[in-house]
C-alpha cells in the first residue's frame, strides 16, 4: 500500500525540496500551498498538489476531509509553512503579529489535529515533522520576537503530541534549521545576510536539500524511534 504524505507551503524553496525527498522514497505527497501557480508547475508522479489558505482552520479541516475521501488517511505530515516577518519590538503591528503566529504555529497545529485522526489505525509509525527554526533558541541571531515566539510554540506542541501519542506509534519531531538559503533571505538586507552566512561554521548557508534528507530520515522506518526531539541543525555554530 503506497503511503500517504502531506507537505504544508510545498511550494516553497525548503517545500519543494521536502517533496522530491519523499517523492524519492516512494510516498504520494499531497501539498498544501496557498500558491496555486506554484503547485501547478510541480506536475510528478506521486504528486497532487491542493490550494489550501493555512490560516483558516476550516480550509485545513476540508483539505483533509478530500484526502480522507481519496486516499483513506495519512502515514506522514511535515509542517514546513512559515515565514518571517520583520517588524521590530515594540512597534509590532498587530496584524502582522496575528499573520506570523496563524502561519507559522495555528496552521500546523490544526493539521495535526486533521492528520492524527486520520494516521488512526494505520501501519507502521506514523510520522509528524514540524519545520522548527534556530531562532527559537539562538538570541545571537537576527529574528524578531513574534518569530521566536511562533517557533518556540510549534516545539513545545512536538514535545506534547510526541508524549501523548507514544503508545499509539506517532513519532512527532521538529527540526529546527540555521541559515538555509530559500527565498526567506530576501525578508533580510544584504548586510545582516552576509553577517549571518559569516557565523555559520562552513563558510556558507545549508541547502534545502540538506534539511530535507534529515526530514526523510525521520520519516523513514530509521526514524521509528525518535520522538519529542528538536535536532538543531547549525554546522555545530552554537556548541559552547
Amino acid at each position: 500500500m503506497t503511503k500517504i504524505a502531506v507537505v504544508t507551503g510545498a511550494a516553497g524553496g525548503m517545500g519543494r525540496a521536502i517533496v522530491a525527498r519523499l517523492l524519492a522514497d516512494g510516498f504520494h505527497v499531497v501539498g498544501f500551498d496557498i500558491d496555486a501557480d506554484g503547485l501547478s508547475g510541480m506536475e510528478a508522479d506521486g504528486f497532487e498538489g491542493m490550494v489550501v489558505d493555512l490560516t483558516s482552520a476550516e480550509a485545513i479541516a476540508d483539505a483533509f476531509e478530500q484526502i480522507k475521501a481519496t486516499h483513506g488517511g495519512v502515514d506522514a505530515l511535515v509542517n514546513n509553512a512559515g515565514t518571517c516577518f520583520m517588524s521590530e519590538f515594540p512597534d509590532i503591528p498587530e496584524a502582522e503579529f496575528e499573520k506570523q503566529m496563524s502561519l507559522n504555529f495555528s496552521g500546523a497545529f490544526h493539521c495535526c489535529q486533521a492528520a492524527i485522526k486520520l494516521m488512526q489505525g494505520r501501519d507502521g509509525v506514523r510520522k509528524i515533522v514540524n519545520i522548527s527554526s534556530n531562532g527559537a533558541y539562538n538570541f545571537d541571531a537576527f529574528d524578531p520576537p513574534h518569530y521566536r515566539a511562533s517557533k518556540a510554540a510549534l516545539d513545545t506542541l512536538t514535545k506534547d503530541l510526541a508524549r501523548r501519542y507514544a503508545t499509539d506509534k506517532i513519532a512527532v519531531n521538529s527540526i529546527a534549521p540555521a541559515m538555509t538559503e530559500t527565498p526567506l533571505f530576501g525578508v533580510v538586507s544584504e548586510e545582516v545576510l552576509a553577517k549571518a552566512i559569516a557565523q555559520m561554521p562552513h563558510g556558507r548557508a545549508m541547502q534545502p536539500s540538506e534539511i530535507a534528507a534529515w526530514i526523510g530520515f525521520l520519516i523513514s522506518p530509521a526514524g521509528d524511534v525518535s520522538s519529542g526531539n528538536v535536532i538543531i541543525l547549525n554546522q555545530g555554530r552554537d556548541v559552547r
